[in-house]
C-alpha cells in the first residue's frame, strides 16, 4: 500500500482532479442552461434542445479531460467502473484500483459542493437540484436497464478501439460522442450517469439518495460484463494498455503494459 502511495500518488491525484473538473464545469453549466432564472433556458425553452447543448458541453470536457497532459498519464478512468474493468483485465494493481476509486469518490464529491458553494440555490434548487441522478418517470427499472446498457457499450467501445492498432487514438474521442448522445437522449430516463462516483458526489451533497443502488451497482458490473465478453470472444486483440488515450510519452503504473515508459 505505502509503495503504491509513494510512487503513483500523481496518479491518484490527476483522478481526483479530473472528475472533481468534470463535476463543477458540468454542474456550472447545468446551472446555465436549465435553471429558470437563466437566459440560457429562456432562449432555449425546448428540452431537448437543451439536453443537446448539455451534452455536447460534458462530451467535449470529457474529450478535453482524456487526452489533457493529465489524463494520458492516469489513464483517464474518472470512473470506479472503468478501473474495475481495467483491474479484471490485470491492467490495474489491486492497491491502485483501490486508491483511483477512492480518488474518484472524493474529487467528484468536492467538485459538486465546490459548485453548490459558489452558486448557492441556483445550483442546489430545482430543476438543476445538485445535478443529482434519479430515475425518471419510467420508474428505477427502465433506469436500470438503461445505465447498464449505457456502460456496457460504452466499456466495449474503450476495449475494442482503444486496442486496435488503426483506431486506438479515437477511443477519447468516440467517448465523448457517446456522452454527448446518452445525455441528450437517455438522461430522461436516469439522469444519465454510468459512473458511481458521479452519481455519490451529487447524492451524498443533496442528500438525496433516490435508487442510488441503481447508478452504485448497474455501471461495474455491466463493464464487468462488457470485460467477459471481449476476453470470449475469439477475434479480439490483445489488451495493450489500461488508458483510453494510451501513449508512450507519460507514465504508466499499468501492468503488462504496450508504454516504454514505466513509472
Amino acid at each position: 500500500m505505502l509503495k503504491a502511495l509513494r510512487d503513483h500518488w500523481r496518479e491518484y491525484l490527476i483522478e481526483a482532479f479530473g472528475l472533481g473538473i468534470f463535476m463543477v464545469l458540468v454542474g456550472v453549466f447545468a446551472t446555465i442552461i436549465f435553471s429558470p432564472a437563466s437566459i440560457i433556458a429562456k432562449t432555449i425553452p425546448n428540452d431537448l434542445l437543451q439536453r443537446a447543448l448539455m451534452g455536447s458541453i460534458a462530451g467535449l470536457t470529457a474529450i478535453s479531460l482524456i487526452y489533457s497532459p493529465w489524463g494520458k498519464r492516469s489513464g483517464a478512468h474518472f470512473n470506479p467502473a472503468v478501473s474495475i474493468a481495467f483491474f479484471r483485465l490485470k491492467k490495474l494493481a489491486a492497491w491502485d484500483t483501490l486508491f483511483y476509486v477512492l480518488a474518484q469518490f472524493v474529487g467528484g464529491t468536492l467538485g459538486v459542493l465546490l459548485v453548490g458553494a459558489l452558486l448557492g440555490n441556483a445550483f442546489t434548487d430545482k430543476p438543476v437540484e445538485w445535478i443529482v441522478t434519479i430515475p425518471g418517470s419510467a420508474g428505477w427499472s427502465i433506469a436500470l436497464i438503461a445505465e447498464f446498457l449505457m456502460s456496457l457499450a460504452l466499456m466495449l467501445m474503450v476495449l475494442f478501439i482503444s486496442n486496435h492498432h488503426k483506431f486506438s487514438q479515437f477511443t477519447g474521442m468516440i467517448a465523448g460522442i457517446m456522452v454527448a448522445t446518452f445525455i441528450t437522449i437517455e438522461s430522461p430516463l436516469s439522469g444519465m450517469s454510468i459512473n458511481p462516483a458521479r452519481s455519490f458526489a451529487s447524492a451524498f451533497s443533496s442528500h438525496i439518495w433516490t435508487d442510488f443502488w441503481v447508478y452504485y451497482f448497474a455501471p461495474p458490473l455491466a463493464m464487468l460484463l462488457a470485460v467477459e465478453l471481449y476476453l470470449h470472444y475469439p477475434r479480439r486483440a490483445k489488451v495493450l494498455c489500461g488508458k483510453l488515450c494510451s501513449n508512450q510519452s507519460t507514465p504508466c503504473l499499468c501492468q503488462n503494459c504496450c508504454c516504454n515508459t514505466p513509472n
